[in-house]
């Protein structure tokens, strides 16, 4: 049982991988599917299939509707993704990720003809307790696929949203970048701290061989 209280107005580092360690994202179209499962069901009420939300509206990234949360930076690898969240309704984490976990489950298993539980056992959280915490997970968040070295070609994570790179407005980066005086800024502290993160990495790595 995972022992945590959800708070209002609070951050958490939410993460979780596939069962087994298995991809759970194979080609863009399952990056961008999580994605849109992001975007979807941050609403309190039932949406049904995004599918069918499709055919009804054609809304952009980003559209403003009533949320469960506050999404402030994501990472999504191929076995596994990291979501900073801030709740701002009663249990809103608690229900906007059952609703991302079992959606897009079900997309899955659809695709890729399978069956059973696709991510392992409920996700984890832990509980964001101060700013400078914040910033450091910024960093591990946004570049994490820097920090772990992962060879492919999907880069999809909120990076490129911070830096003005991309047309997405998926989070809400004010708490972030208002720290700062420019993007440019955040991009130097992002840049130098997640070298030092990636050589923490390696020389742990290095000293358990």
């Amino acid at each position: 049982m995972r022992k945590i209280d959800f708070r209002n107005d609070e951050y958490y580092h939410i993460y979780n991988r596939g069962v087994d360690k298995r991809e759970v994202f194979t080609d863009a179209c399952d990056y961008f599917r999580f994605l849109k499962s992001l975007e979807e069901f941050n609403r309190p009420d039932p949406i049904g299939s995004i599918y069918e939300q499709n055919f009804r509206k054609k809304e952009p990234f980003g559209h403003s509707v009533s949320k469960l949360v506050e999404i402030i930076a994501y990472c999504l690898n191929p076995n596994h993704y990291h979501l900073i969240l801030k709740q701002v309704k009663d249990n809103g984490i608690e229900k906007f990720m059952h609703k991302v976990g079992l959606g897009y489950s079900k997309y899955f298993n659809h695709r890729y003809k399978r069956s059973g539980v696709l991510f392992q056992g409920k996700f984890q959280a832990i509980n964001i307790d101060s700013n400078e915490y914040l910033l450091y997970l910024s960093v591990y968040v946004n570049k994490n696929k820097f920090i772990h070295g992962y060879d492919n070609n999907f880069n999809f994570s909120s990076l490129d949203e911070y830096l003005g790179k991309c047309q997405y407005n998926l989070c809400s980066k004010d708490i972030i970048l208002r720290q700062f005086r420019n993007k440019k800024e955040y991009e130097k502290y992002l840049d130098v701290n997640a070298k030092y993160l990636k050589k923490k990495k390696d020389l742990k790595r290095y000293l358990l061989e």
